[in-house]
């Protein structure tokens, strides 16, 4: 609950308060009757001071009723502002290279560890997309259909391993078929391919650019990303004398990516470690935003009449006082 003062200038009149109270102090001290007694025997065990206080009660009730009377001028209102979103989604598949050379050690811990965390968090920012995971090497496999359920997406991305050997490869052609079967009936306004890989198209049927021209025919953008230093990289490898890391070249196939990527009308990106990775998602990120349109219906309560009731409660109770049990006699 939100509390606003409709005439929030008046609260300068509660300065008045402390001026009363400072009044009050000194006319107090100033205002002491006197009588002459021929002796004091009959006062003998009175206070001086008994009823004084029932006056400083009288006083403080008025200066109390005071106070909320300025307060219930000033309008205190309830503003319950409510808010109705209508949010233009967009519909993205990740594509994530599963083959054995992600298991190459020039990202850290690897290049599929260091992918899987970058695209957690590039999920994490999407909370008003649907979103969908392919995964692929020599074959093509949808771990997760779109959605909006983006933890459960974050769950199947944690879950990623490194293909089998007998499966080994990467038919990109195919993992962007799978991705645009997806993404062909959508009504999103906006349909997003994030295609990562660390090689070259060597398996499957499919050709990456026919499947990137009909990905093009759907109004479907990809945007694609090599994954890898320059040079050589170190890959955890399987030997007689048990796991030894060797150095193998890096063979991302920029050209084919980058054709992929111009055809669709979207953009290739070369990542060659964690930081360049996540700049990339970042990057794409800010390039497809979601469109808002916001509606806000604001309501306001009145709330003066709570202190202008107390007040009036005060001054009727101030009144019965000082005529019943704060009575003076002369």
């Amino acid at each position: 609950m939100i509390v606003t003062f409709q005439n929030p200038a008046l609260m300068w009149l509660l300065l008045i308060i402390p001026a009363l109270v400072i009044a009050y102090v000194f006319w107090s001290q100033k205002r002491f009757g006197t009588l002459r007694f021929s002796s004091f025997q009959l006062l003998e065990g009175l206070s001086l001071t008994s009823g004084i206080w029932r006056k400083h009660v009288l006083f403080g009730i008025r200066l109390l009723a005071l106070a909320l009377l300025i307060l219930a001028l000033t309008r205190p209102q309830q503003r319950n502002a409510l808010q109705e979103f209508n949010a233009e989604g967009i519909d993205i598949m990740l594509v994530i290279d599963i083959s054995g050379s992600m298991r190459a050690t020039d990202f850290k811990p690897n290049r599929l560890e260091a992918v899987k965390k970058v695209a957690q968090t590039f999920v994490s920012q999407r909370q008003n997309d649907r979103m969908g995971l392919n995964v692929f090497a020599r074959e093509s496999f949808l771990q997760c259909p779109l959605t909006t359920d983006l933890n459960r997406l974050n769950e199947f991305i944690s879950s990623i391993e490194i293909v089998d050997e007998k499966f080994d490869g990467t038919a990109i052609g195919i993992a962007l078929a799978g991705a645009v079967n997806r993404l062909r009936d959508s009504e999103a306004k906006s349909k997003v391919i994030v295609l990562l890989s660390d090689g070259r198209n060597n398996a499957g049927e499919l050709d990456p650019i026919t499947t990137s021209e009909l990905a093009r025919d759907f109004g479907i953008r990809i945007y694609a990303i090599g994954a890898g230093t320059h040079g050589t990289a170190s890959l955890p490898v399987q030997t007689a004398l048990g796991m030894r890391n060797v150095q193998v070249k890096v063979d991302v196939d920029e050209g084919t990516l980058k054709k992929i990527a111009s055809i669709t009308n979207g953009k290739y990106f070369r990542a060659t470690d964690e930081k360049s990775l996540a700049a990339v998602y970042q990057e794409i990120s800010e390039m497809e935003t979601t469109q808002y349109n916001v509606r806000e219906y604001v309501q306001h309560a009145e709330l003066y009449y709570y202190p202008l009731l107390m007040a009036l409660f005060l001054l009727v109770l101030e009144y019965l006082l000082e005529r019943s049990i704060f009575r003076r006699f002369p």
